[in-house]
């Protein structure tokens, strides 16, 4: 557990007891604070108070005096749509609003750290699609290489969950816009922008406030190594906000569509081919195309991404590259689950938008596609971008014919997984792949997008096993 600083015998409300939350409110009481918990749901009260923690209804009048600052979980909204009556009444009464995850970025720190040879280190990933992943794979590859690291954000163990820094240490941290957007302190040692496309607008306020969420990990903290993903314009302008000139290897440019040029430090990816250059020479080349964690262009941008970040820490090339082929890939992203008489199984669950579909559906060929559920806004049209690589299309959710009515290729109109998977496995042959990549939320039918994907394996694996 990581204590939160600065607020030694002061009143903390701390608004969602979910996983951050509860986090949150115990690494405040360590610090000897007095936390004040509150969450709508009364089963989240008890499971807190049954820790010894005070729930205070943070919705009366008054609830804010004598309140240092209000702590807020990701999900609950802070200024779009609507902010939260609770929010609100905390802005009314003058009192800062923070999350997680600037508690952990001002109280990691430690006078320990004077002793150390190596301070810790710490590599914050953000993005529209591939942040898990590009997370994920960085911790495998420090993990490999015997450095002591911990993985923890939006992803693994709640940020103030984890344990404090050791010598040489480093904590890799998945970050959503909705935890940037908010936290008051952001200071990571490297930080890495993926790639940007349209999600969650309405909580942001459309593309800009969407993209302003992101930027703040960059404007705010200032970190000693920024890599980029060039591939959109938004990337190619923080980019170019952020570096003194074109020899500043400061920025560190990613890129999966062209290779890029000039003095400064780039990473691209080619025809399934890892590239690193520095000051105009090569630095580094790896062969992707026969890792099986990381098929397809999206995850050798990640790959790109991982690389970056490994080498901005020191890491040899080699030894990165021998980690990238023990990557095991992460469950429910682009995750082969089975392969039998010759057909390939993938549980891409996680593809809960078109743009991330699309670059699951771009990473195979003869393609069974189990797709569909709660569909996002902005229409499915891209998706016909891919409809060459689709055999036929299995839709799901309870909006299924109307999705299918959107696809170019061949569908069929199955509702439940049960019967998308059981048609698809009779119907795929040999040198076919079987892909869950639904291009839509799970909550018409799942409570989340892991259970979605457990479905979808348990159905294989019980066809397979008659």
């Amino acid at each position: 557990m990581i204590p939160v600083k600065g607020f030694s015998g002061q009143k903390v409300a701390v608004l969602g007891l979910g996983r951050s939350g509860l986090a949150a409110a115990r690494a405040l009481r360590a610090g000897m604070a007095e936390p004040l918990c509150w969450d709508d749901n009364p089963a989240a009260r008890e499971r807190a108070e049954a820790e010894g923690l005070v729930c205070v209804d943070l919705r009366r009048n008054g609830a804010f005096e004598g309140v240092a600052s209000l702590i807020v979980s990701p999900g609950i909204p802070h200024l779009y749509p609507e902010p939260n009556p609770v929010v609100a009444a905390a802005l009314e009464a003058g009192v800062p609003v923070d999350n997680d995850i600037g508690l952990f970025f001002r109280s990691f720190a430690g006078s320990e750290w004077n002793s150390y040879d190596t301070p810790p280190r710490v590599i914050a990933v953000t993005g529209s699609n591939g942040k898990s992943t590009t997370a994920a794979l960085i911790h495998h590859i420090l993990t490999e290489a015997g450095r002591e690291a911990q993985l923890a954000g939006n992803i693994g163990r709640g940020v103030l969950d984890i344990e404090p820094g050791g010598d040489g240490s480093v904590v890799v941290l998945e970050l959503s816009s909705y935890q940037t957007e908010l936290a008051r302190a952001l200071t990571p040692d490297v930080a890495v922008f993926t790639n940007l496309s349209p999600d969650h607008l309405d909580r942001h306020g459309g593309m800009g406030g969407y993209f302003a969420a992101k930027r703040r990990l960059f404007a705010e903290g200032g970190p000693d190594r920024a890599i980029i993903g060039v591939d959109e314009k938004e990337g190619a302008f923080l980019a170019g906000q952020l570096s003194e000139g074109p020899v500043d290897d400061r920025v560190i440019r990613i890129s999966v569509s062209r290779k890029l040029t000039g003095p400064g430090w780039q990473v691209f990816a080619r025809k399934g081919f890892l590239s690193e250059y520095r000051k105009g020479r090569q630095a580094g080349s790896i062969d992707l195309r026969q890792i099986k964690g990381l098929p397809g262009a999206h995850n050798h941008q990640n790959a790109c991404a991982a690389y970056a970040a490994c080498r901005a820490l020191g890491l040899a090339p080699r030894v990165i590259e021998d980690a990238l082929h023990s990557y095991p890939g992460l469950p429910h992203r682009s995750q082969i689950i089975a392969e039998a008489d010759g057909v390939t199984y993938v549980n891409d669950s996680k593809a809960t938008n078109v743009e991330s579909a699309l670059k699951a559906l771009n990473a195979f060929k003869k393609i069974r596609w189990i797709c569909g559920g709660l569909e996002k806004e902005g229409g499915l049209a891209a998706l016909n971008a891919a409809a060459d690589q689709v055999i036929k299309a299995y839709v799901i959710g309870r909006e299924a014919a109307g999705f299918a009515m959107q696809l170019k290729a061949e569908a069929q109109v199955c509702t439940t997984m049960e019967e998308a998977v059981a048609q698809a496995m009779a119907d795929a042959q040999s040198g076919e792949t079987v892909l869950l990549a639904p291009a839509a939320a799970s909550f018409d039918q799942y409570d989340n997008f892991e259970q979605r994907g457990e479905d979808f394996t348990a159905q294989v694996w019980q066809r397979l096993a008659e």
